[in-house]
Protein backbone atom coordinates (compact mmCIF):
# COMPACT_ATOMS: atom_id res chain seq x y z
CA UNK A 1 0.00 0.00 0.00
CA UNK A 2 2.37 2.27 0.35
CA UNK A 3 4.02 2.05 -2.80
CA UNK A 4 0.27 2.44 -4.21
CA UNK A 5 0.25 5.83 -1.87
CA UNK A 6 3.55 6.75 -3.65
CA UNK A 7 1.87 5.93 -7.00
CA UNK A 8 -1.14 8.54 -6.55
CA UNK A 9 0.95 11.42 -5.22
CA UNK A 10 3.27 10.89 -8.30
CA UNK A 11 -0.19 10.65 -10.27
CA UNK A 12 -1.43 14.06 -8.81
CA UNK A 13 1.89 16.16 -9.40
CA UNK A 14 1.41 15.38 -12.98
CA UNK A 15 -1.99 15.60 -13.56
CA UNK A 16 -2.78 19.09 -11.41
CA UNK A 17 0.52 20.44 -12.02
CA UNK A 18 1.85 20.72 -8.80
CA UNK A 19 4.33 19.33 -6.19
CA UNK A 20 3.61 17.80 -3.13
CA UNK A 21 5.38 19.16 -0.28
CA UNK A 22 5.03 17.12 2.45
CA UNK A 23 2.59 13.71 2.42
CA UNK A 24 2.19 12.15 5.86
CA UNK A 25 -0.20 9.62 7.64
CA UNK A 26 -2.64 10.77 9.54
CA UNK A 27 -5.34 9.13 11.79
CA UNK A 28 -5.20 6.01 13.44
CA UNK A 29 -1.80 4.58 12.08
CA UNK A 30 0.22 7.83 12.70
CA UNK A 31 -1.14 7.33 16.17
CA UNK A 32 -0.15 3.92 16.42
CA UNK A 33 -2.90 1.79 17.21
CA UNK A 34 -4.10 1.07 13.98
CA UNK A 35 -5.74 -2.38 13.18
CA UNK A 36 -5.06 -4.38 10.05
CA UNK A 37 -8.33 -2.96 8.00
CA UNK A 38 -7.88 0.78 9.28
CA UNK A 39 -8.22 2.79 6.44
CA UNK A 40 -5.26 4.87 5.23
CA UNK A 41 -5.87 8.67 5.61
CA UNK A 42 -2.67 10.24 3.74
CA UNK A 43 -2.50 14.36 4.06
CA UNK A 44 -0.36 16.43 2.16
CA UNK A 45 0.59 20.33 1.75
CA UNK A 46 1.16 21.16 -2.23
CA UNK A 47 1.87 24.56 -4.40
CA UNK A 48 1.12 25.52 -7.72
CA UNK A 49 2.86 27.28 -10.15
CA UNK A 50 3.28 30.63 -10.02
CA UNK A 51 0.96 31.24 -12.59
CA UNK A 52 -1.71 29.82 -10.77
CA UNK A 53 -1.62 32.52 -7.92
CA UNK A 54 -1.42 35.24 -10.70
CA UNK A 55 -5.49 35.27 -11.31
CA UNK A 56 -7.77 37.60 -9.95
CA UNK A 57 -10.41 35.24 -8.73
CA UNK A 58 -9.96 33.17 -5.58
CA UNK A 59 -9.41 29.53 -6.56
CA UNK A 60 -10.00 26.09 -4.67
CA UNK A 61 -7.04 25.84 -2.35
CA UNK A 62 -7.76 22.27 -1.27
CA UNK A 63 -7.92 18.80 -2.77
CA UNK A 64 -9.47 15.79 -1.73
CA UNK A 65 -10.63 11.87 -2.89
CA UNK A 66 -11.28 8.67 -1.84
CA UNK A 67 -9.63 5.74 -3.62
CA UNK A 68 -10.03 2.05 -3.30
CA UNK A 69 -8.39 0.00 -0.47
CA UNK A 70 -9.59 2.91 1.60
CA UNK A 71 -7.20 5.38 0.34
CA UNK A 72 -8.64 8.98 1.60
CA UNK A 73 -6.12 11.66 0.33
CA UNK A 74 -6.15 15.54 1.23
CA UNK A 75 -4.29 17.98 0.90
CA UNK A 76 -3.91 22.26 1.57
CA UNK A 77 -2.33 24.44 -0.99
CA UNK A 78 0.55 25.96 0.81
CA UNK A 79 -0.77 29.68 1.34
CA UNK A 80 -3.99 27.50 3.04
CA UNK A 81 -1.08 25.61 5.32
CA UNK A 82 0.73 28.50 6.28
CA UNK A 83 -2.45 30.56 7.33
CA UNK A 84 -3.83 27.71 9.22
CA UNK A 85 -0.02 27.32 10.53
CA UNK A 86 0.13 31.35 11.85
CA UNK A 87 -3.50 29.73 14.20
CA UNK A 88 -1.49 27.26 15.26
CA UNK A 89 -3.87 24.62 13.35
CA UNK A 90 -3.42 21.46 15.65
CA UNK A 91 -4.07 19.28 12.72
CA UNK A 92 -1.51 20.60 10.55
CA UNK A 93 0.99 20.82 13.47
CA UNK A 94 0.45 16.95 13.76
CA UNK A 95 1.05 16.52 9.88
CA UNK A 96 4.16 18.22 10.56
CA UNK A 97 5.56 16.04 13.05
CA UNK A 98 3.77 12.64 12.23
CA UNK A 99 5.80 9.14 12.25
CA UNK A 100 4.66 8.29 8.95
CA UNK A 101 6.46 10.06 6.15
CA UNK A 102 5.91 9.39 3.11
CA UNK A 103 7.11 12.22 0.78
CA UNK A 104 9.45 15.33 1.82
CA UNK A 105 10.50 17.71 -1.08
CA UNK A 106 12.39 21.05 -0.31
CA UNK A 107 13.25 22.57 2.63
CA UNK A 108 9.61 24.16 3.59
CA UNK A 109 8.24 21.33 6.27
CA UNK A 110 11.69 21.43 7.86
CA UNK A 111 11.46 24.91 7.92
CA UNK A 112 8.10 25.18 9.31
CA UNK A 113 9.27 22.58 12.27
CA UNK A 114 11.50 24.88 13.46
CA UNK A 115 9.00 28.05 13.83
CA UNK A 116 6.40 25.37 15.53
CA UNK A 117 7.30 26.22 18.66
CA UNK A 118 7.35 30.25 18.19
CA UNK A 119 4.00 29.80 16.70
CA UNK A 120 2.65 27.31 18.89
CA UNK A 121 -0.74 29.12 20.26
CA UNK A 122 -1.50 26.75 23.87
CA UNK A 123 -4.89 28.16 24.49
CA UNK A 124 -6.20 27.44 20.74
CA UNK A 125 -4.80 24.03 20.41
CA UNK A 126 -6.46 23.42 24.11
CA UNK A 127 -9.85 24.49 22.83
CA UNK A 128 -9.34 21.96 19.76
CA UNK A 129 -8.29 19.16 21.52
CA UNK A 130 -11.24 19.71 24.39
CA UNK A 131 -13.51 20.34 22.10
CA UNK A 132 -12.91 16.79 20.03
CA UNK A 133 -12.83 15.20 23.28
CA UNK A 134 -16.05 16.70 24.73
CA UNK A 135 -17.85 15.76 21.70
CA UNK A 136 -16.76 12.35 21.28
CA UNK A 137 -17.80 11.64 25.00
CA UNK A 138 -21.05 12.96 24.79
CA UNK A 139 -21.78 11.17 21.45
CA UNK A 140 -20.09 7.80 22.15
CA UNK A 141 -19.09 7.15 25.36
CA UNK A 142 -22.75 8.19 27.85
CA UNK A 143 -24.65 5.27 27.32
CA UNK A 144 -24.62 1.61 28.93
CA UNK A 145 -22.83 0.32 26.29
CA UNK A 146 -21.01 2.47 24.33
CA UNK A 147 -18.50 2.02 21.18
CA UNK A 148 -15.56 0.65 22.58
CA UNK A 149 -13.20 1.88 20.28
CA UNK A 150 -14.66 5.80 20.62
CA UNK A 151 -12.67 5.51 23.92
CA UNK A 152 -9.57 6.30 21.89
CA UNK A 153 -10.83 9.08 20.33
CA UNK A 154 -11.37 10.83 23.70
CA UNK A 155 -8.27 9.39 25.37
CA UNK A 156 -6.12 10.67 22.76
CA UNK A 157 -7.75 14.67 22.50
CA UNK A 158 -7.78 14.73 26.57
CA UNK A 159 -3.69 13.29 27.03
CA UNK A 160 -3.15 16.07 24.74
CA UNK A 161 -4.63 18.73 27.12
CA UNK A 162 -2.65 16.88 29.71
CA UNK A 163 0.52 17.35 27.76
CA UNK A 164 -0.02 20.90 26.61
CA UNK A 165 -0.84 21.76 30.60
CA UNK A 166 1.99 20.21 31.70
CA UNK A 167 5.01 21.49 28.95
CA UNK A 168 2.95 24.00 27.08
CA UNK A 169 4.53 22.86 24.06
CA UNK A 170 2.79 20.36 21.23
CA UNK A 171 1.26 17.20 21.91
CA UNK A 172 3.03 14.54 20.02
CA UNK A 173 1.47 12.41 17.39
CA UNK A 174 1.80 8.75 18.85
CA UNK A 175 -0.87 7.85 20.95
CA UNK A 176 1.89 5.53 22.97
CA UNK A 177 4.36 8.87 23.71
CA UNK A 178 1.25 10.55 25.20
CA UNK A 179 0.00 7.68 27.36
CA UNK A 180 3.97 7.10 28.86
CA UNK A 181 3.84 10.75 29.79
CA UNK A 182 0.25 11.88 31.21
CA UNK A 183 -0.73 8.74 32.44
CA UNK A 184 0.69 7.19 35.91
CA UNK A 185 -2.75 5.54 37.95
CA UNK A 186 -2.34 1.97 37.32
CA UNK A 187 -5.76 1.11 37.03
CA UNK A 188 -5.86 3.36 33.70
CA UNK A 189 -3.48 2.18 32.57
CA UNK A 190 -4.25 -1.15 32.21
CA UNK A 191 -7.78 -0.90 31.27
CA UNK A 192 -6.19 1.51 28.54
CA UNK A 193 -3.41 -1.18 27.48
CA UNK A 194 -5.73 -3.80 27.45
CA UNK A 195 -8.29 -1.75 24.84
CA UNK A 196 -4.91 -1.48 22.81
CA UNK A 197 -3.95 -4.72 22.37
CA UNK A 198 -7.18 -5.37 21.31
CA UNK A 199 -7.31 -2.83 18.88
CA UNK A 200 -4.35 -3.30 17.65
CA UNK A 201 -5.03 -7.33 17.34
CA UNK A 202 -7.93 -6.45 15.35
CA UNK A 203 -10.80 -7.30 17.44
CA UNK A 204 -13.87 -5.22 16.84
CA UNK A 205 -14.31 -3.01 20.02
CA UNK A 206 -18.01 -2.69 19.37
CA UNK A 207 -20.84 -2.25 21.59
CA UNK A 208 -19.55 -3.25 24.99
CA UNK A 209 -20.56 -2.26 28.57
CA UNK A 210 -19.26 1.12 29.78
CA UNK A 211 -16.11 1.15 31.26
CA UNK A 212 -16.96 3.41 34.31
CA UNK A 213 -13.18 3.48 35.69
CA UNK A 214 -12.29 5.31 31.99
CA UNK A 215 -15.43 7.02 31.85
CA UNK A 216 -14.73 8.58 35.57
CA UNK A 217 -11.44 9.53 34.47
CA UNK A 218 -12.05 11.01 31.09
CA UNK A 219 -15.15 13.18 32.76
CA UNK A 220 -12.97 14.65 35.37
CA UNK A 221 -10.43 15.58 32.81
CA UNK A 222 -13.33 17.40 30.35
CA UNK A 223 -14.73 18.91 33.35
CA UNK A 224 -10.92 20.02 34.70
CA UNK A 225 -10.09 21.38 31.26
CA UNK A 226 -13.43 23.16 30.82
CA UNK A 227 -12.57 25.19 34.12
CA UNK A 228 -8.92 25.27 32.97
CA UNK A 229 -8.27 26.29 29.12
CA UNK A 230 -9.77 30.45 29.50
CA UNK A 231 -6.42 31.02 31.75
CA UNK A 232 -4.20 29.45 29.64
CA UNK A 233 -1.81 32.01 28.37
CA UNK A 234 -2.20 33.01 24.17
CA UNK A 235 0.14 34.18 22.11
CA UNK A 236 0.62 37.90 20.63
CA UNK A 237 -0.48 38.29 16.99
CA UNK A 238 1.92 36.12 15.12
CA UNK A 239 4.35 37.41 12.52
CA UNK A 240 3.31 36.88 8.88
CA UNK A 241 6.14 38.50 6.93
CA UNK A 242 8.28 35.58 7.70
CA UNK A 243 5.65 33.18 6.03
CA UNK A 244 5.30 35.93 3.85
CA UNK A 245 8.88 35.10 2.77
CA UNK A 246 8.50 31.00 3.37
CA UNK A 247 6.06 31.01 0.71
CA UNK A 248 8.21 33.40 -1.86
CA UNK A 249 11.42 31.52 -0.96
CA UNK A 250 9.29 28.02 -1.75
CA UNK A 251 7.57 28.92 -5.48
CA UNK A 252 11.54 29.55 -6.32
CA UNK A 253 12.63 26.71 -4.57
CA UNK A 254 9.80 24.48 -6.22
CA UNK A 255 9.54 25.72 -9.72
CA UNK A 256 13.01 28.04 -10.37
Amino acid sequence: MIDEIKNQLARLETERGIKILLAVESGSRAWGFASEDSDWDVRFIYIHRLEWYLKIDEQKDSYEEMLPGDLDLSGWELKKALRLFRKSNPPLLEWLHGPLVYTEKFSTAARLRELSAEYFNPRSCMYHYLSMAKNNFREYLKRETVRTKKYFYVLRPVLACDWINRTGAPPPVEFARLLDAEVADEAIRREIDGLLRRKIAGDELDEEPQISVLNEFLGAKIEFYERLVGSIDSIEKPDTARLDALFRETLFEAWQ
